[in-house]
């Protein structure tokens, strides 16, 4: 069947203002709906990236392969792959030493002004896109994005058997983190949120405790989570981004333990940096993740790992707006969009 030649994007033009674009170009079946999207849309720009021109967005992908170019030979028409979408645009320091995601002339899809894959055809890097086995469907590989900053965040953490993991924030960047901390093996995984339906997500993905947040000081937080657990945890890994929430991440890390921050916030916040210092808690950053997709996908195909229960809702492409307000009012956990409308399938 000869491949159509209507492309159907999503595209944010400026804070506001989200469109579908009908174009020709070069096929996407799935693509998650990440929060930078939705910010992208309502802000127009997240931190120094900002949305000067048209963009499409999405980057959380899998899609079959089309057409390959020439010298292509890891891939051929027909191949389902996984979409990594930061492709490096030159061989410099950080990518000889195999920190890519930290080359500051990187691609990157839906960060301006690199054209994201929600879309009906997208043509991208053959070295950045991973054949997925029979047993992934495309909604895991859609998935290995989201799954690779828990992968990053775990490593940089240093997860590892017998670790006590406490998980600030139940959202999808969360709970791939408690995904990811049990599959390394650690011990026990604490997560909070303010959302009680969120933390039974969490609980059904793996989390061994859940403590609702209200009104209480971040002090307060790290003192029921000790109790939880009866001890400190090892690692603290915030996915929040809130100021309370990394002070409750200092305070609830145990002396001489790590505490990685995944969430993005605001630029400047305040934090009890002293008691960090005096207790040698290691305060690391995350910026997406790097070499993560072949691991992932080796736990996908084994079933060591499962995000199916991660994707709550689906939309055909055409619905996208509608896509957009699910995710913008806080709604399941993964919105996912059907770019391919032949095949509806995870």
């Amino acid at each position: 069947m000869a491949a159509p030649t209507q492309n159907l994007a999503v595209v944010v033009h400026r804070a506001g203002d989200l469109r579908l674009v009908r174009e020709v170009l070069l096929r996407m079946h799935s693509v998650g709906i990440c929060g930078s999207d939705v910010h992208y849309w309502q802000h127009g720009r997240i931190g120094d990236f900002v949305v000067k021109a048209p963009m499409v967005l999405g980057h959380e992908a899998a899609g079959t392969v089309v057409k390959v170019g020439a010298g292509v030979t890891h891939l051929q028409p027909g191949d389902r792959v996984a979409i990594e979408p930061g492709v490096p645009r030159e061989i410099d320091e950080y990518c000889k030493v195999g920190r890519y995601n930290l080359s500051p002339s990187i691609f990157f899809c839906a960060t301006p002004p690199d054209d994201g894959n929600l879309c009906r055809f997208y043509k991208h890097s053959a070295s950045f896109c991973y054949k997925l086995p029979d047993n992934v469907t495309f909604e895991e590989g859609a998935l290995i994005e989201p799954l690779s900053v828990g992968i990053h965040a775990c490593r940089r953490a240093g997860v590892t058997l017998g670790s006590k993991v406490f998980v600030s924030g139940s959202g999808p960047i969360g709970l791939v983190n408690v995904i990811v901390a049990k599959m390394m093996g650690a011990a026990v995984v604490i997560v909070t949120d303010l959302s009680a339906s969120r933390l039974q997500k969490a609980k059904e993905v793996g989390a061994d405790n859940i403590l609702q947040v209200k009104n209480e000081t971040p002090q307060e937080v790290a003192s029921k989570i000790k109790s939880l657990l009866g001890c400190m945890p090892d690692i603290t890994v915030e996915c929040t981004g809130v100021e309370a929430c990394i002070q409750a991440g200092i305070y609830a890390t145990r002396s001489g333990g790590t505490l990685v921050l995944v969430g993005l916030g605001p630029e400047m916040v305040t934090v009890p940096i002293v008691n960090a210092a005096v207790r040698e808690v290691d305060i690391k950053g995350i910026f997406r993740y790097c070499n993560t997709w072949p691991m992932a996908i080796a736990l996908l195909a084994s079933k060591r790992i499962n995000v199916k229960p991660l994707v709550t809702h689906r939309f055909p492409l055409e619905k996208a707006l509608e896509a957009f307000e699910t995710t913008k009012r806080g709604e399941g956990i993964k919105v996912m969009l059907k770019c391919d409308p032949s095949d509806h399938n995870p």
